[in-house]
């Protein structure tokens, strides 16, 4: 069943929790995504996991929302490979490509303690588990 109503816009919803509660881009990224996936593959976990992947590249989640990144690209190593067989661990939407600098920034919205003495694989750890609270919470 597709995503969106004539025009493009995202059938709200639809949509995953995370997406209800981000702009209006981002639900359209995903959505378009989802559409064009489940025309090629069907409705289901691939085309989630390739409309997750589009939004990946431009977007990463922040608490129980998705925020648009300063710079399109992957966002973790899975991204990176590619592909439906693709390879490596995700970083969840935390965008583990950034820079240490901007992931203490984000942990720092998320209030997360300890943050200016982590190490880069530490922040997208305590980021990831940060995202699943505040997502949980807000359900």
């Amino acid at each position: 069943m597709p995503m969106t109503e004539k025009g493009g816009k995202p059938k709200k919803n639809e949509l995953p929790s995370t997406l209800q509660k981000s702009g209006k881009k981002a639900q359209r990224t995903f959505a378009k995504a989802h559409d064009a996936a489940a025309e090629e593959y069907g409705d289901g976990e691939r085309a989630h996991r390739v409309a997750y992947s589009a939004l990946k590249h431009t977007f990463e989640k922040v608490g129980d929302h998705w925020e648009k990144k300063s710079e399109k690209g992957p966002s973790d190593e899975r991204a990176r490979s590619g592909g439906p067989n693709a390879k490596g661990r995700t970083a969840e939407g935390v965008n583990a490509s950034a820079t240490k600098k901007h992931l203490v920034d984000v942990a720092r919205k998320l209030d997360i303690p300890g943050r200016s003495k982590m190490g880069k694989d530490e922040l997208v750890s305590a980021i990831k588990k940060a995202n699943r609270r505040e997502s949980a919470r807000s359900r």
